[in-house]
């Protein structure tokens, strides 16, 4: 499977990609409120052993990897979780490599993902939980014009310490691609 956007091809990740993920996403610094950093290449490739090849299937995640077509190398991935007791709605996270943030192409992989969960796969509803520290991720994900639905006090053990969760919503009837803004 294959998706694209004038700048970007989104694709399943594959074992083969196991070096560049560890890359971006074992910087502990840069991906301080990620639920997953590796902290050697072992860990990548376990992590990607887990990952279900096929989309859609429930009680499973499906990642994506995100191309830079310009640079024909990858610059982040995306995680799609699908509920096993709800079908017609999905989870997702996003993590970009450093160098590329701040430049749309998150935003932009996130448009064209969602286009495809709500139109091809039609789900009803995309969420997004998010550690309220994360105010560049919360900005992302207003302007995708996800919607804030709860706020849970230390409700998730992280690190060895209680933390915030912010959950964000988006449904298939509030989802217009024209009126997302991207930059």
């Amino acid at each position: 499977m294959i998706l694209e956007t004038n700048r970007l091809k989104l694709r399943a990740v594959e074992l083969a990609d196991a070096n560049i993920l560890f890359e971006y996403r074992s910087d502990t610094k840069a991906n301080q409120f990620q639920g997953f950093i590796p902290s050697k290449k072992e860990d990548m490739i376990g992590f990607l052993k887990k990952v279900n090849p096929k989309i859609n299937q429930p009680g499973s995640w499906f990642q994506f990897v995100i191309i830079s077509k310009k640079l024909n190398v990858i610059i982040g991935d995306m995680g799609i979780h699908f509920f096993s007791d709800d079908h017609h709605q999905v989870e997702f996270g996003i993590t970009l490599n450093k160098k590329c943030q701040k430049k749309g192409y998150a935003a932009e992989a996130i448009n064209c993902v969602f286009g495809f969960l709500f139109t091809e796969l039609n789900k009803h509803r995309i969420i997004a939980s998010v550690d309220p520290r994360n105010t560049n991720s919360i900005q992302l994900l207003e302007r995708l014009n996800m919607r804030k639905e709860a706020y849970f006090v230390k409700s998730l053990f992280y690190k060895g310490e209680w933390i915030d969760n912010v959950i964000y919503a988006l449904l298939k009837s509030e989802y217009n691609p024209t009126i997302t803004k991207l930059d």
